[in-house]
C-alpha cells in the first residue's frame, strides 16, 4: 500500500450541496427556504424554546427547589479534603501541617485543611488542620500521635 493508494470509504464522502444555483439544481430560486417569512430570511430562525408566540413551557413552570445564593455560598466553609492513607509518605514523628501538605502537592495552597479517617496509620504524627473526622482523631491517637486544630486566622 502506498499514500497515493489511499483513498476514502466509498459512500462516506458526497458531494457539497450549491443551493440557489438554478432551477435544474432542486434547491433554485427560494434555496429549500420556502417563499417569504422569517425562516426564509438571513439570521431568521427560532430561538430554543420557542413556540411561535405561545407561553414558553419553561416560563409556564413553577419556579422549584433551592438555589444558592452567591452571598451564601460564600459564607459557607470549603475544605481541602486529606485522608490519612495519603499521610504513609511522610516520616516517623513529623509534623504535618497545611504548609508541608501544599508542597508536597495534596492540597491547593492557603486552603482549609480536613484530615479525615480512610485508610490506617502505622507511623505517629503530629497533625495541623483545621478540622478532623472523629473517626481521624481516633486513628491518629491509637498510632501515638497527636491531632492539633488549629485556630482560624480571625478568631485568634
Amino acid at each position: 500500500m502506498n499514500l497515493k493508494e489511499l483513498k476514502p470509504s466509498p459512500g462516506s464522502t458526497t458531494r457539497r450541496v450549491r443551493v440557489g444555483r438554478g432551477i435544474g439544481s432542486g434547491l433554485g430560486k427560494t434555496s429549500g427556504r420556502g417563499h417569504k417569512g422569517k425562516g426564509s430570511r438571513t439570521g431568521g430562525n427560532t430561538p430554543p424554546g420557542y413556540e411561535g408566540g405561545q407561553m414558553p413551557l419553561q416560563r409556564r413552570l413553577p419556579k422549584r427547589g433551592f438555589r444558592r445564593l452567591l452571598k451564601n455560598k460564600a459564607r459557607r466553609e470549603e475544605f481541602a479534603i486529606v485522608n490519612l492513607d495519603r499521610l504513609a509518605d511522610f516520616d516517623d514523628g513529623a509534623t504535618i501541617d497545611a504548609a508541608t501538605l501544599a508542597s508536597r502537592g495534596l492540597v491547593p495552597a492557603g486552603s482549609k485543611i480536613k484530615i479525615l479517617g480512610e485508610g490506617d496509620l502505622k507511623k505517629k504524627f503530629t497533625v495541623r488542620a483545621d478540622a478532623f473526622s472523629k473517626s481521624a482523631r481516633e486513628k491518629i491517637a491509637n498510632a501515638g500521635g497527636s491531632a492539633e486544630e488549629v485556630a482560624p486566622a480571625g478568631n485568634a
